[in-house]
């Protein structure tokens, strides 16, 4: 038994620690940039990208996949140029509105030359996905000024800076300003139909609200204008520099500067000039909102979601989950009633998430939001506020999923403490309140973490009920923003486990998506590792004080 004992342990720590460094391999390289490579085939035809992936043919499918008549000359091709081991590459070639494809599989003894250009740059693109091609020409409002790919590339970099400065602000504009303004408008309209519910449509206060609408119209129309013409000059300055590069198949095509996030000639960066691509990258993985279907740009407001769920969430259930189990373990008299509750808590433990996710959308959707709306937010009916799916119900339903995780872990923590330290409390004359305040608690706290860590755990990374209480897939305004109240816990939000199933199951090219699935897994993990750590520091740090100040 010591043996089976000691070698399941064994395959379960090796199975964990094999998929975590599987993660966290896939997750840290997807990042680092590759070389361009160009590839000529037997028929003429030229291709140009990054290689993703290498897979090892046996003959038979190599064989299998051509005519009768091809099969014994592509074997001994096969055979010649590759030994016992031909294989085909997962090509990135991007180039998507020329090609109609982000990848392509090429099969080696199909290969009739290869190399590596020195001036194949790589374009990330605002749409679109990436671009290879080499830089021919740059042109400043219509004028080619440069014939080389050295000096186009000289005066790519001088200009893109002010581009991407000028695109950023634009961004700014279109979003915040026009946010805001949009905000101020809707809040004029919705005063004018509260008064109109509350008060009548002929009353003085109707009138003066109708009078201050038009103002602010009339205010908001003069700012939009402002700012549409900003934006205007801001996009036609930035229409003046554009970059034509040659594709592999030697057509040029003229890309906009605005439209370029980035770019680089892969084959000339050293490992300085790769470290520091890979660390911008991150940044911007880290930092931006997605974009071009999520499959690139950053995940920032997925991880804010996440982790403001998952807090809200831990401050819902840990006093109800703890005061639940302090009346089963320390006041309820032992019975039928009791035994049943008992049973149905451990019941609930596994019941399967998305019934959960059905009971939060009819319950505090659609019931408690609904109600709401009804005496709190009249004027915005039919559009609903709080009768919807959004961040204060997510949690709330995660809450109520991992409640039974938090009971049983704190009954079993009660249940541990030993009853002599609780009959040296009686014997001293301090009351049942007392007791459970100043010893139970204090002991039975680190089991109580315990299971908060464990419902943390299993709340942050939960998805199927998300789906239909909140989480959507492009949520880029933060419910935190500078216009009262502050906070806007009825606004959907972003996930990092609904990115990961989106990028997995719903992007438009699975293959170009793999890469920020592991990237994405990995920064899930490490948020649920860092809460957990956080969890862990406070629960020995309450342990040492409760348990000093019990003694």
């Amino acid at each position: 038994m010591i043996w089976l004992t000691g070698g399941a342990l064994l395959i379960a720590v090796l199975m964990i620690t094999g998929l975590l460094a599987f993660v966290f391999f896939r997750g840290i390289t997807t990042m680092w940039p590759g070389p361009v490579v160009k590839l000529t085939m037997d028929d003429g035809a030229t291709l140009m990208g990054e290689i993703t992936r290498t897979e090892v043919q046996r003959y038979a499918a190599v064989a299998a996949a051509r005519p009768r008549t091809e099969k014994a000359a592509l074997l001994r091709r096969a055979s010649t140029a590759h030994g016992a081991s031909p294989r085909r590459r997962l090509l990135r070639i991007g180039n998507y509105e020329l090609t109609g494809e982000h990848f392509r599989w090429v099969d080696d003894y199909q290969v009739a030359a290869e190399d590596r250009p020195a001036w194949a740059v790589v374009v990330e693109r605002t749409a679109w996905g990436r671009f290879y091609g080499v830089p021919r020409a740059f042109i400043v409002e219509g004028q080619r000024v440069t014939e080389t790919p050295e000096e186009t590339w000289a005066l790519f970099g001088n200009y893109h800076p002010e581009v991407t400065a000028r695109r950023t602000k634009r961004r700014r504009l279109e979003t915040k300003d026009i946010g805001r303004l949009n905000a101020e408008l809707e809040a004029a309209r919705l005063a004018v139909r509260a008064a109109e519910l509350r008060m009548g449509s002929g009353s003085g206060v109707h009138a003066e609200r109708l009078r201050d609408y038009a103002t602010a119209v009339q205010r908001i129309s003069n700012e939009f204008a402002r700012v549409r013409a900003e934006v205007a000059a801001l996009n036609a300055e930035n229409a003046k520099f554009k970059m034509i590069l040659e594709t592999a198949d030697k057509r040029e095509v003229t890309l906009a500067l605005a439209d370029i996030v980035r770019a680089y000639p892969a084959n000339q960066l050293g490992f300085t000039g790769k470290l520091a691509l890979y660390a911008s990258r991150w940044r911007e993985f880290l930092m931006d909102e997605p974009r071009e279907a999520n499959s690139e740009g950053g995940v920032f407001p997925a991880i804010f979601g996440t982790v403001v769920m998952t807090l809200i969430m831990s401050l819902v259930v840990a006093p109800f989950g703890v005061m639940a189990a302090l009346y089963l373990r320390e006041y309820a008299k032992a019975g039928a009633m009791v035994s049943a509750v008992r049973i149905a808590i451990n019941n609930l433990a596994g019941v399967p998430s998305i019934v959960f996710g059905v009971f939060g959308l009819g319950f505090f959707c659609y019931l408690i939001g609904g109600s709401v709306d009804k005496m709190f937010f009249a004027e915005r009916l039919p559009n609903p506020t709080y009768g919807k799916g959004g961040l204060l119900w997510a949690a709330f339903t995660l809450a109520l999923l991992t409640l039974p995780v938090i009971i049983v872990a704190t009954e079993e923590a009660l249940a541990a403490v030993p009853n002599s330290l609780r009959e040296g409390s009686y014997a001293c004359g301090a009351s049942k309140w007392q007791t459970i305040r100043r010893i139970v608690l204090p002991h039975a706290m680190p089991g109580i973490m315990t299971g908060l860590i464990l419902a943390m755990a299993r709340g942050a990374g939960e998805v199927a009920p998300l789906m239909l209480v909140g989480v959507v897939k492009l949520a880029p305004e933060l419910p935190v923003d500078g216009i009262f109240p502050f906070l806007h816990p009825e606004r959907s939000f972003m996930h990092l486990g609904f990115h990961i199933y989106d990028l997995g199951f719903q992007s438009q090219n699975s293959e170009a998506a793999k890469p920020m699935v592991y990237t994405t897994t990995l920064l899930l993990i490490g948020i649920i590792f860092m809460l957990n750590f956080l969890a862990i520091r406070l629960r020995a740090r309450l342990r040492r004080k409760f348990v000093s100040v019990a003694l």
